[in-house]
């Protein structure tokens, strides 16, 4: 027993400053898009601007489809009785101006001007169309123009500032050079003339929306461009692009199997923060007279009714509700694409 405690002893004293492997801790590794989203859904903003772009979408969409009273261009025909007051002034054999006012009754064929009820969520407009309804439509068209123009300003955009940022030299000043004229152009006046002539060739309302649909592409691709340009400036001096010179890779395989998808991020926060600017952009154009006009809905159009100062004060239903959709559609977008930029930047706290 003395011999084995000894050696125990021994073994005790030689292992003595001597640090035994301890266990590593593992963690369990997180692709690109868990963590993207893990930081996105982390901010309350981005949230609350996603929510606001769900709203939207199933009350412009879903919403007609539930909510079947009424058409977008349905007139409510209900003959209705209203009071007209007329003022009179005239002057007595004294001298004195006296005032007479007269009450007459009208009766309209159209049911406009109604204020909100069971019938009218919201109310009818001038035309007796239910504000409600048209409401709604006014959405389908806002949001469908702003993600049309979005995709088909990135795609223009993508394609000649790849182009411009890859090859460089006389292509990229002939590219930029064009980019600047656009910059440069002034829009209004130019919008204005289209205007006119569309109103001379007698077009009908639904093409309009496609018309508006390309003047806004024209004139807003060139910030796309630019982005791209400037991204693929930087990320074709890489090692990885080097390599696939050296592999003999075709140059549009490199352009949009390697440079494009690096600038992906970029892009899709570009685009998210475009969406409500277009959105905002084709508003004012159709409260302007420039974009889609009657019997269509649009949220401009119904703003544009604010014009007549008696709808202004009197009817406020007939305009507010469309400025605060819009005021929801812009905020969403910018608040998700101020998430997604938090989100996919690298150097951002995981």
């Amino acid at each position: 027993m003395a011999e084995q405690e000894k050696k125990l002893n021994d073994m005790s004293e030689a292992t003595d400053g001597i640090t035994m492997p301890q266990e590593e801790e593992t963690y369990l590794e997180m692709s690109p898009i868990r963590l993207i989203m893990r930081r996105f859904f982390r901010s309350k903003l981005s949230i609350v601007g996603l929510l606001m772009i769900v709203f939207l979408f199933l009350f412009s969409f879903l919403g007609p489809v539930v909510y079947q009273r009424w058409g977008e261009e349905t007139v409510d025909r209900t003959q209705v009785s209203n009071l007209i007051y007329q003022t009179y002034y005239y002057t007595d054999a004294n001298g004195n101006k006296i005032e007479v006012v007269e009450q007459l009754e009208h009766i309209s064929g159209i049911n406009n001007y109604a204020s909100p009820s069971e019938v009218h969520l919201l109310g009818t407009d001038d035309k007796g169309m239910d504000v409600f309804v048209r409401l709604m439509y006014g959405g389908r068209i806002s949001l469908t123009i702003g993600f049309i123009v979005v995709i088909l300003e990135t795609l223009i955009g993508v394609l000649l500032g790849g182009i411009s940022g890859y090859f460089g030299g006389w292509v990229d000043q002939l590219i930029m050079r064009i980019v600047d004229i656009f910059n440069c152009i002034p829009m209004l006046p130019i919008l204005l003339i289209a205007s006119a002539m569309i109103d001379s060739w007698n077009i009908e309302a639904d093409k309009r929306i496609y018309i508006l649909m390309v003047i806004i592409t024209i004139f807003s691709w060139s910030g796309v461009a630019r982005l791209v340009r400037g991204q693929i400036l930087s990320i074709r001096e890489q090692e990885y692009i080097t390599a696939t010179e050296v592999m003999g890779l075709s140059i549009w395989r490199k352009i949009f199997y390697h440079l494009i998808p690096n600038v992906m991020p970029q892009l899709i926060v570009s685009m998210t923060l475009g969406l409500g600017s277009v959105i905002l952009y084709e508003s004012t154009l159709s409260y302007l007279g420039l974009g889609v006009q009657l019997p269509k809905a649009a949220w401009g159009t119904m703003i544009a009714t604010s014009n007549d100062p008696q709808v202004l004060s009197y009817h406020v239903n007939m305009w507010l509700p469309a400025g605060l959709m819009i005021v929801i559609a812009v905020l969403g977008f910018n608040f998700v694409g101020d998430g997604l930029r938090d989100a996919m930047d690298p150097k951002a706290r995981k």
